[in-house]
């Protein structure tokens, strides 16, 4: 019975060895899938700082107004107007705000003829937009 039990034994302890090996083995793998990540990341944060810095170049006001001296024959570019900008409360309304047609019973009779107006759709997706700003 002894034997029965140290082969018992020895399979279990082996068998431990494997999971042990096996979850270090996952662990490693796992952890230079976040070295590599991190690298990525580091890569993205330098290419963004370079394209700001290129930016920040590109759009000097020196540079800008020299550039306007210089092609301003062609391009024939004039100061916007003060009236043509306007102010966020001045645009109209969203299209999740736009009232639902009340109809009532009354007017169901002479509206039968006519198209159902839709509702507004729920979607928020449509009233959001992308501004493309840098920070």
């Amino acid at each position: 019975m002894l034997r029965t039990f140290d082969l018992v034994l020895v399979g279990v302890m082996t068998a431990a060895a494997a999971v042990t090996y096996t979850i270090k083995h996952r662990a490693e793998l796992k952890l230079e899938e976040v070295h590599r990540l991190e690298a990525e990341i580091k890569l993205e944060k330098d290419t963004i700082d370079l394209l700001k810095a290129d930016w920040a170049l590109l759009s000097q006001p020196n540079r800008l107004e020299r550039l306007v001296n210089n092609y301003n024959g062609e391009l024939q570019l004039a100061p916007t107007p003060s009236t043509s900008l306007v102010h966020a409360r001045e645009l109209p309304m969203l299209k999740s705000q736009i009232p639902v047609p009340d109809i009532t019973e009354a007017k169901a009779g002479s509206a039968k003829k006519a198209k159902p107006v839709p509702a507004a759709p729920e979607a928020e997706d449509e009233d959001l937009m992308a501004t493309g700003s840098v920070e």
